[in-house]
């Protein structure tokens, strides 16, 4: 398992723990429990990365791309969607190009 892996796991382990908990207690609760909220601190957090994206500086990047990861973490967990489920998605593209994939998607 990379680095990586493990801590998506860890993280998306601890979001899991969260869910039901004290809204009042953690941040993370808080979005789960408000999941139109969370969507939003997603969309945020995506706006920002994109910002960071055109800049130059490469730990902002990365940095916001951890607020990206997290957010939409918990959005994934507000939802019951599991990242088996984002997997199997990610596993039948493989191996269609994109530009195929995304002509075939329903208008």
């Amino acid at each position: 398992m990379s680095r990586f892996d493990d801590v998506i796991a860890r993280l998306a382990a601890t979001i899991d723990a969260r869910k039901g908990r004290d809204p009042s207690a953690s941040y993370t609760a808080q979005l789960l429990a408000d999941p139109a909220h969370a969507a939003k601190k997603l969309g945020e957090e995506a706006i920002e990365t994109v910002i960071a994206a055109l800049g130059s500086d490469k730990d902002a990047l990365a940095a916001e791309s951890a607020d990206l990861i997290y957010h939409w973490l918990v959005v994934l967990a507000a939802a019951d969607v599991s990242l088996e489920e984002v997997a199997a998605k990610l596993e039948a593209r493989q191996g269609t190009s994109g530009l195929v994939e995304k002509a075939a998607r329903p208008k």
